[in-house]
């Protein structure tokens, strides 16, 4: 059976949070990839890459996926970011994966998913700075994806470990995840 994965995405979204997980699950595991936007709008990458979205950000139901991914973008930050909590409770709530990376973490923090599992982000002062009731007990300052209870949370200096993190959730015994790991791994024996 063909996982469905939703990828919620804002306008200047970090294209090297998505490229690894994405193609990984699309090219290698087989999974069918929907993009998700505010409006249904074509966003642009930070470098500039123009993506048409499947749907509107506002259509997303979590009945329809197996797991989802909130990819991170400055829009986050800003006082108007979209309410992606309901979304984010019904897909962990229900078993599924969710992951979010970088300013995508702020989605998860307004949520209130971070309360209660171990975390990570871009730094500790950067959720609270940005989220009034973020607890913060459980926060990691690690340079890698942590994963609790089915959520993967990265700073965007992650990518790697993020796409590996969310994609071994979603495929827990696929030797293709170890086999991935492996691969990006290899660049930075010798650096």
């Amino acid at each position: 059976m063909t996982k469905r994965i939703a990828v919620v995405l804002l306008d200047e979204f970090a294209d090297w949070e998505l490229g690894l997980f994405a193609a990984a699950a699309r090219a290698w595991l087989g999974a069918s990839v929907d993009h998700y936007t505010p409006g249904g709008c074509v966003v642009r990458s930070m470098g500039g890459l123009r993506v048409t979205p499947e749907a509107a950000l506002e259509t997303l139901e979590s009945g329809r996926f197996d797991a989802l991914a909130v990819i991170g973008s400055s829009g986050w930050e800003a006082a108007d970011a979209p309410d992606v909590g309901p979304i984010i409770r019904a897909m962990l709530s229900a078993g599924r994966p969710v992951g979010a990376i970088c300013g995508g973490t702020l989605a998860a923090a307004r949520a209130g998913v971070l309360d209660g599992r171990r975390h990570t982000s871009n730094a500790m002062d950067y959720l609270s700075g940005h989220v009034a009731n973020y607890d913060g007990s459980l926060y990691l300052d690690s340079p890698r994806a942590v994963v609790d209870g089915g959520l993967v949370t990265a700073p965007g200096t992650a990518p790697a470990s993020f796409a590996t993190g969310l994609l071994g959730l979603i495929w827990p015994d696929h030797p293709l995840i170890g086999e991935l790991s492996a691969m990006i791994a290899a660049e930075h024996r010798n650096a």
